[in-house]
């Protein structure tokens, strides 16, 4: 891992960690301010443990992408939590007779970055 990609890890590790520390729910309840916090700071600590050990420099930009992406739309919608996809259980097979395989393969394809460590992780 080159020095700047370093700095720019260890900047995002940090900056989730200072919106964790100002984080508050949309309902403005305490109890649910304090649970999306913990789920925040352990979010962040089991994706970065895990991917501690990348050294692929286009695996490393892509978390890098995943990272902020998830920070902009955490932000944007007041939801610590992943948005789910909503696709149609058949909605991307052709009528041709595709099998189930390729169906999970246009599925994993069409996966948006935000999502792709969150099904790995939970």
């Amino acid at each position: 891992m080159t020095p700047v990609t370093r700095q720019e890890v260890l900047g995002l590790y940090r900056k989730i960690f200072k919106i964790a520390k100002k984080w508050q729910s949309a309902s403005g309840q305490i109890e649910e301010t304090i649970k999306e916090k913990e789920y925040i700071k352990n979010e962040a600590k089991t994706l970065f443990r895990k991917n501690k050990n990348v050294t692929d420099p286009k695996l490393i930009k892509q978390y890098i992408e995943e990272c902020e992406a998830r920070i902009e739309i955490g932000l944007h919608y007041n939801i610590p939590y992943p948005r789910p996809i909503h696709l149609p259980p058949m909605g991307l097979a052709h009528k041709q007779g595709r099998t189930l395989r390729h169906q999970e393969k246009l599925r994993k394809i069409s996966k948006p970055i935000y999502l792709k460590s969150h099904d790995e992780v939970s």
